[in-house]
């Protein structure tokens, strides 16, 4: 018995070294991932003309927006912007901000809409005009709240040959804020519903579901 508790308390002892030593093989192999992802994307902007708004480098933004990333961890996600067709710089990247601030508010509506259809409104019985209502509100005051939580991290244009601008955006969202966004956003949503305010507690738990580019 004395052996089998020696050895438990010995085992015990070795686990947070273990630990450790998988965390950091973990993150050797994540940063080793990173590193080629960057130089990829180092590879594929030069390729298709695309250089970096801004006087940073390329390799600057890119190793400033993966640190930011990693520093975040599972709370860190990536939303990008579009835009084209554009002769002015600045036109264009706040086209892009307006893109990706869309586009962050319709897929949240989107979310939620699923997860209503799937989960509350399954037998098909339910009112879905009224609900459409929810949605539309939802996204409307998404939009409006998400831009703070939408943190630019680093920008790509080119010159097309008609001598207009093609660029692509990125932000890193913190899914803690974002979250507290779409919160905002839903609790003022419900009161533009009375059906929604039916189910207020089961869609409120669909806010908390990630909100994927």
């Amino acid at each position: 018995m004395k052996k089998i508790i020696t050895s438990l308390m010995m085992l015990m002892m070795l686990l947070p070294a273990y630990a450790d030593d998988v965390q950091k093989s973990l993150d050797k192999a994540l940063q080793k991932a990173q590193k080629k992802e960057m130089k990829q994307k180092m590879k594929d902007y030069k390729k298709d003309g695309y250089e970096v708004m801004g006087s940073r480098t390329m390799e600057v933004a890119l190793l400033k927006h993966y640190s930011k990333l990693n520093e975040l961890g599972d709370d860190g996600a990536v939303f990008e912007g579009y835009s084209s067709g554009t002769k002015s710089k600045n036109s264009a990247e706040q086209m892009a901000i307006n893109n990706a601030t869309i586009k962050y508010a319709q897929k949240a509506g989107s979310t939620v809409k699923g997860r209503v259809v799937t989960d509350i409104f399954a037998d098909g019985t339910g009112d879905d005009s009224e609900f459409e209502k929810f949605y539309a509100a939802y996204e409307r005051l998404v939009e409006q709240k998400v831009k703070n939580v939408l943190v630019p991290s680093y920008s790509v244009i080119r010159k097309n040959a008609d001598g207009t601008y093609e660029l692509q955006a990125f932000f890193i969202v913190d899914e803690n804020k974002a979250r507290a966004a779409r919160k905002a956003a839903l609790e003022n949503a419900l009161t533009e519903s009375q059906l929604a305010q039916k189910y207020a507690d089961s869609v409120r738990d669909f806010i908390n579901d990630r909100v994927e580019d």
